[in-house]
């Protein structure tokens, strides 16, 4: 299979931890620090090209140890969900839940609603298919059997957005349209299988129980070398095409969904005719119903979320939880700009930093820039509270094989960040001795990243060997502050 099949099955790209490098040994009494590497040799060493900048801080003390480029505004990628969660953690509350709802406008009479059936949307972005099914299995239990007028679906719970970042490819899932409405991180699932004289195709809402074939996404297979995908906005239904020469034997992929309202209610009509409902066509609405609530389902409260967000750093989750948190602060934001200067805003204040410049929640856009000075500050400034380190995601140590060390004498917990050409860590490490450090670093080639093509941006010559050597750099000055800076 050449390079095109290779990246039609990419999975979406998350942020990962630092990739391999050698465990220090520590010799006691203080004398090794002579021999431990300084920062700048470690930098030098690397052969990174582009800049790197980190910061690292006594978090009992507030005292900076080391140092580089401290003040330098530099992509943050995802470590700025990190800001997210308390952004959201503070507004919302640890105890939030969003709410889905099915609305009747009229009453029920011998099972059948008499007026229109809505499916409300209250900003979950955890909504799956699974849960569509459980609402549907309740809707039968209040004794609705029909439905006299229309099925709606409303999503202006939250602005609705066509995507994250416009810079990136069609096709990547971890860039999906915006909105009140989020089912399966707002992804659809394209599969195909090698039948006689071409290929079978199916556009699903799967889920673990669940396989809802859906009408509003159709792909079709076009005798071209590339490029790999297209998509068009057919009104009701989103268009895709795809190469036929990168399809192989088969496969599947997830592919963004741009009309989140219609992805839902597509699915949710299935899974009301499972249960013998019947529901007449699909519409949108962008008036927020007033009638009885037939369904209520909520969310698990705002932390899990937050901490779910940290661990997979799902882009969708947090530009829904940053824009509701806006929300819930009396701003009425139109773009994800707005609600980000919102939240730099809050972070001057709250968290301590200086100049937070972020164009998003999640860090998938270009020009967010954050200095590692103000990360640092940040981290420090909550590193008591308890709100942030026990929902990081642990980062375990690797050996000289890149296999993960489990009983690595130092222990990081931390959000990283995966941009193209751009490799960002951030959190907290406790040393050998017990010490702990707030610390941020970040490495990026701007120059470089200019260059890529809006197509090359899901898989760049030369980013996946480049972002190796960032995390192994990462690790690398890890090691070196649990070794020298001891408590």
């Amino acid at each position: 299979m050449g390079s095109a099949a290779a990246s039609v099955l990419a999975p979406a790209a998350f942020a990962a931890p630092p990739d391999t490098s050698l465990r220090p040994v520590l010799r006691g009494e203080g004398h090794f620090r002579k021999a431990v590497p300084t920062s700048s040799e470690l930098v030098a060493q690397s052969r990174l090209n582009g800049r790197v900048a980190f910061a690292v801080a006594d978090t009992r003390t507030g005292n900076m140890l080391e140092e580089m480029s401290p003040s330098v505004g530099m992509p943050p990628a995802s470590v700025t969900k990190a800001i997210t969660a308390l952004y959201a953690l503070e507004t919302l509350g640890a105890g939030h839940v969003f709410e889905t709802q099915l609305i009747a406008t009229g009453g029920v009479l011998n099972g059948e609603v008499q007026g229109d059936l809505v499916l409300a949307g209250g900003g979950d972005p955890t909504l799956d298919t699974n849960t569509l099914a459980v609402m549907a299995a309740k809707l039968k239990e209040a004794g609705v059997r029909s439905v006299k007028g229309t099925f709606y679906v409303y999503e202006g719970s939250l602005p609705v957005l066509d995507g994250i970042d416009p810079n990136q490819p069609d096709y990547v899932s971890y860039n999906p349209a915006v909105t009140g409405v989020a089912l399966n991180f707002n992804r659809v699932h394209f599969e195909w299988k090698r039948a006689s004289g071409g290929y079978a195709v199916t556009m699903d809402g799967r889920s673990e129980k669940y396989r809802p074939a859906v009408t509003m996404a159709a792909m079709q297979i076009t005798d071209r070398a590339s490029p790999l995908y297209t998509y068009s906005d057919g009104g009701a239904r989103d268009n895709w095409t795809v190469a036929k020469p990168a399809l192989g034997g088969g496969g599947a992929r997830w592919l963004p969904v741009r009309k989140p309202g219609l992805y839902a209610g597509d699915v949710f009509v299935t899974m009301a005719g499972a249960q013998g409902i019947r529901l007449r066509g699909l519409a949108m609405t962008k008036t927020r119903p007033v009638g009885a609530v037939l369904v209520a389902q909520q969310s698990a409260p705002l932390r899990d979320i937050m901490r779910d967000m940290l661990k997979y750093s799902t882009n969708l989750t947090a530009e829904m939880a940053g824009l509701a948190a806006t929300q819930a602060r009396g701003q009425k934001p139109g773009t994800l700009k707005e609600s980000a200067a919102e939240m730099n805003r809050w972070a001057k204040g709250a968290l301590g930093m200086s100049n937070p410049a972020l164009v998003d929640h999640s860090g998938l856009g270009d020009d967010s820039r954050v200095s590692v000075q103000d990360m640092v500050a940040a981290l420090i400034k909550v590193s008591g509270s308890g709100v942030l380190k026990p929902i990081l995601k642990t980062i375990l140590m690797r050996d000289a094989k890149r296999k993960p060390l489990s009983n690595h004498p130092i222990n990081v917990v931390a959000k990283t960040g995966t941009l193209n050409f751009v490799s960002t860590l951030a959190g907290y490490m406790t040393g050998p001795n017990g010490r702990e450090m707030a610390f941020a670093i970040f490495c990026a080639d701007e120059p470089r990243r200019a260059t890529i093509t809006r197509a090359q941006r899901a898989n760049p010559d030369g980013g996946r060997a480049w972002n190796v050597n960032a995390k192994r750099l990462q690790q690398s000055l890890i090691e070196r502050w649990g070794a020298y800076h001891e408590a």
